[in-house]
């Protein structure tokens, strides 16, 4: 068996959003878009998206911590939006593991909106049907594109290399073995829905200061300062703490 999913290091994703922005624009424009916006330029834009990145904030001041938590349709081996589906419309592919949405037969009822444990899933109002992510499968498949490229758009785009996508039935695949190597966990197991997609737990990452280069930037930033109307106190350039 087959089962692709992604796996997330939630200590390197840095919140950026990149992968809901790119895997807006594949979508949108892929086999399975479009992704409309209802008022993107007003108060509340609501809209279609297949990835979220929600925010947490974590301790009290002075010791707090935000962390970021990417997530889209977790392609569960026992997807209960597939089983309350009255159409047959969510269905999971036997070939690949790959929760799919046919939108010729959804009918917008929105069971499987109310059965995914996870709120993975988009209702579309202009089409009356529901969206979620595809693991952009006209992607992945694409033999036009380069081999390193038939990944999807979240994991290309990725900046920090957070997201894995892989087999994760195959023990020799990258996702499995970061999963092994990281211990990566499901979300939420208790749910019953075995969610195939997995994480790798946020934990502190330490970063060394290069104290000579912040005040060779230091200096340069003063010098620069002082071309320009921008204060020239060197204390305001003391990045360094």
């Amino acid at each position: 068996m087959t089962q692709l999913a992604l796996v997330i290091d939630l200590a390197k994703c840095v919140g950026c959003h990149a992968c809901a922005v790119n895997c807006k624009e594949w979508n949108t424009s892929g086999t399975f878009g479009p992704l409309p916006d209802g008022e993107p330029y007003g108060k509340e834009p609501d809209g279609v998206w297949f990835n979220r990145v929600q925010t947490y904030e974590v301790g009290s001041y002075p010791d707090v911590e935000v962390f970021y938590f990417p997530k889209s349709c977790m392609h569960c081996k026992d997807a209960p939006c597939v089983k309350v589906c009255p159409t047959n419309a969510s269905h999971k592919r036997a070939e690949d593991g790959i929760v799919l949405v046919d939108y010729d037969e959804c009918i917008g009822c929105k069971y499987c909106s109310w059965a995914c444990p996870y709120g993975c899933r988009e209702f579309d109002e202009y089409a009356g049907v529901m969206k979620k992510c595809t693991l952009c499968v006209d992607r992945i498949y694409d033999e036009k594109l380069p081999e390193e490229e038939r990944v999807p758009a979240c994991v290309k785009t990725c900046p920090s290399s957070a997201r894995t996508f892989g087999d994760i039935d195959d023990p020799d695949s990258a996702a499995s073995v970061k999963v092994r190597d990281g211990a990566g966990y499901m979300p939420m197991p208790e749910s019953g829905a075995n969610p195939s997609n997995r994480y790798l737990a946020h934990r502190p990452v330490k970063t060394a200061l290069d104290e000579e280069r912040v005040i060779v930037k230091k200096h340069q930033f003063v010098e620069e300062a002082e071309k320009t109307d921008r204060p020239q106190d060197p204390e305001y350039f003391d990045f360094a703490g």
